[in-house]
């Protein structure tokens, strides 16, 4: 019985409801009021309950009435969002955007970039992975994702188009107490060995992928940027840190930034790209994302 259920008899239920007659309901969807009476007539038949009391002045929802109008609300959202979701592939839009970010990418313009996204194009399905180092190009490069936020891989990269966005700061720190914060003096390749290095790793790469910026043969490797903070704080370490998430707890004295004989020795600033393939390009919903990331990069 259900199976004949139609959403146009679910708007006029709405429309009865929201009006409070069914010659007003009649007016705001063109029809006569008789055509309106035999809609809800033939939904109550098809339910098998009573949706209004007719014994008062005006139509009023029964008990139950009111219990399957905010259903039928939710099936009429549902229902437009699917038909605009389907007008708008239509007209070339993708169905999904699946971004993979580095997780050393800094959240406000994400999330500006994000939240402009979705007053854009709110029904576009989008799905955020935040990537270990080295992660989102693999990512982008196996299919998963259509646009990855990163720092690329040494090469030519002909297979992608990468745009920059910005340079991310990187300070090598370690807790106020550590010994290496304590030394007093710039410290030298020799004196950064003799310490465990705290470094990000990817744990899906292979086995001999490079590492950058390992200096010590004794490492503690991490997935999580978050969670190698942790680890520093704790004192249980040094490493080469994004310099927007330690600038506050340099500043508290929590964290001391460390000073080294040979600047080059670990990386100063990271340049971060959106990056997509060549032959995958991403669609009018991505292109505008990018367009918006960009500009709150700059900002």
């Amino acid at each position: 019985m259900l199976n004949a259920m139609t959403l146009d008899q679910l708007r006029v239920l709405a429309a009865v409801a929201e009006t409070g007659s069914f010659s007003a309901a009649g007016r705001r969807l063109g029809r006569v009021q008789s055509a309106i009476s035999q809609q809800v007539q033939s939904l109550e038949a098809i339910l098998g309950l009573p949706l209004f009391d007719r014994t008062l002045k005006s139509p009023t929802l029964t008990e139950s009435g009111q219990v399957l109008l905010g259903q039928a609300r939710q099936v009429l959202a549902e229902a437009a969002a699917l038909q605009a979701q389907a007008a708008a592939m239509g007209g070339g839009m993708e169905p999904e955007l699946t971004v993979a970010v580095d997780n050393l990418f800094p959240s406000p313009p994400l999330l500006n970039a994000l939240r402009a996204l979705r007053g854009q194009y709110p029904d576009l399905t989008v799905t955020l992975y935040t990537a270990p180092i080295l992660a989102a190009e693999r990512r982008l490069r196996e299919g998963a994702a259509h646009i990855a936020l990163c720092g690329l891989m040494p090469g030519d990269g002909g297979d992608l188009v990468a745009q920059h966005l910005m340079s991310i700061a990187m300070i090598p720190v370690a807790a106020a107490g550590h010994p290496l914060a304590r030394h007093g003096a710039p410290l030298s390749r020799e004196m950064l060995g003799r310490h465990v290095q705290l470094i990000l790793t990817d744990p899906a790469a292979p086995a001999d992928s490079p590492n950058f910026g390992v200096i010590s043969p004794r490492v503690w490797r991490f997935v999580d940027l978050g969670r190698r903070l942790d680890f520093l704080r704790a004192g249980l370490g040094w490493g080469n840190m994004p310099e927007h998430m330690v600038s506050p707890l340099i500043q508290s004295g929590e964290l001391s930034a460390l000073t080294l004989t040979e600047p080059g020795l670990l990386a100063r600033r990271i340049p971060i790209h959106a990056i997509h393939a060549r032959d995958r390009p991403p669609g009018p919903a991505g292109r505008w994302f990018l367009e918006r990331l960009l500009a709150a990069c700059r900002a």
